[in-house]
């Protein structure tokens, strides 16, 4: 479940001091929630600037909040807020595209040049399964563009990037492995073309298929595919990430940013809340036929741990789960939830960049899953 992050360690010392924890919980904690918010504070002590969470289990629901909504200030997180999603959003496009193929609109064996002639070099190998496992060797467009902390990042920010220009530049380099389906190489490319593929089945972008087919029906209040919208509407903690400067890096304040950077593979805006409810809906069979949730769920090499857009994850206690995490720059987030929907796990945070909070996540998210 590691993310690969660039742990950046010349961050101010005193968000330190700005990220003091701030808790709030819903309800009078047990010893089991206090360690829940004991772990939540220990995160914005070493990591990050304000973190969310919200855990579902047989005692009810939980919500803990840690850290500051924004630097210099003593403003709380708000339980609620809202925040990028990065790559879960990967998991609602991945669903989109399976119940078109429940409904015979497209099959998971099709040729991407079928769809999209001419996009992609080796089209008429690579499948739709290719792409919503990691299996199709397309290169990955964020490794070829200019990223914190390079200054010229933020030159950048308000960009409309179009989905057909980023996939250009991805392709003109070679493909990550031959041939298609024979490796596994995490591709951001290949949801911005599942992406294209959804609008020629529909005749609709797939931010309206999202929004139709999953966040409607759900009732995701606080969910949103913004398109090139570069503000979060609602509460909602700011985010942040390292510039190089002359001095030093420094932190910027992402929080308003042109969200086609991240595309069709993670610009949704989400709360806690609604990824739990999102992933128990998809894990209960409310959104895919048995078939292909089961596909879903199969990883697409062996011993790896993604499928068609969901990952697994094994805890410390033998419980496995199922769900995503997301990067979105100034966002980080990770929604978990067991097979049987009984215990659910979401965490958010706005990282420092002061250290790697993986390790630290790993623990919360086994933590609220097993005890």
């Amino acid at each position: 479940m590691k993310r690969a992050q660039q742990v950046l360690m010349t961050v101010t010392t005193a968000l330190a001091v700005l990220a003091a924890p701030m808790a709030a919980a819903a309800a009078p904690m047990s010893a089991d929630r206090t360690g829940l918010q004991r772990g939540l504070d220990g995160i914005t002590t070493t990591s990050a600037v304000g973190a969310l969470m919200e855990v579902r289990d047989e005692d009810g629901t939980w919500r803990g909040t840690s850290g500051v909504a924004e630097l210099h200030t003593k403003r709380p997180v708000p339980a609620h807020g809202r925040f990028r999603i990065g790559s879960v959003t990967k998991t609602f496009l991945a669903t989109v595209v399976l119940q078109l193929v429940a409904k015979g609109r497209l099959q998971l064996d099709d040729k991407v040049e079928a769809w999209l002639p001419g996009a992609v070099p080796r089209g008429h190998r690579i499948t739709v399964r290719h792409l919503l496992n990691h299996t199709s060797g397309a290169p990955d467009y964020r490794r070829l563009l200019p990223m914190p902390p390079s200054p010229e990042f933020l030159d950048n920010r308000l960009r409309t990037w179009p989905a057909a220009e980023l996939v250009r530049r991805a392709v003109a380099d070679p493909p990550t492995f031959e041939p298609p389906g024979s490796g596994y190489a995490y591709s951001n490319t290949g949801y911005l073309l599942l992406g294209q593929i959804i609008e020629k089945v529909t005749g609709r972008p797939y931010g309206e298929e999202i929004e139709r087919r999953v966040i409607r029906p759900l009732r995701l209040r606080g969910t949103s595919v913004p398109g090139t919208d570069p503000r979060i509407r609602g509460p909602h903690p700011h985010g942040y990430v390292p510039i190089r400067q002359a001095t030093g890096e420094r932190l910027v304040d992402l929080t308003t940013m042109n969200p086609s950077l991240l595309g069709a593979g993670g610009e949704m805006i989400s709360t806690t809340h609604d990824l739990n409810r999102f992933m128990a809906a998809l894990l209960g069979g409310r959104l895919l036929p048995g078939h292909l949730l089961a596909a879903m769920k199969t990883p697409g090499v062996k011993d790896g741990n993604y499928g068609l857009g969901l990952r697994r994850w094994d805890t410390s206690c033998g419980v496995r789960v199922y769900g995503n995490d997301g990067d979105a720059l100034a966002y980080q987030s990770w929604s978990f939830t067991t097979e049987d929907r009984r215990r659910q796990a979401t965490i958010a945070l706005t990282p420092d960049f002061r250290g790697d909070p993986d390790d630290a996540v790993d623990a919360l998210l086994d933590k609220a899953l097993c005890d």
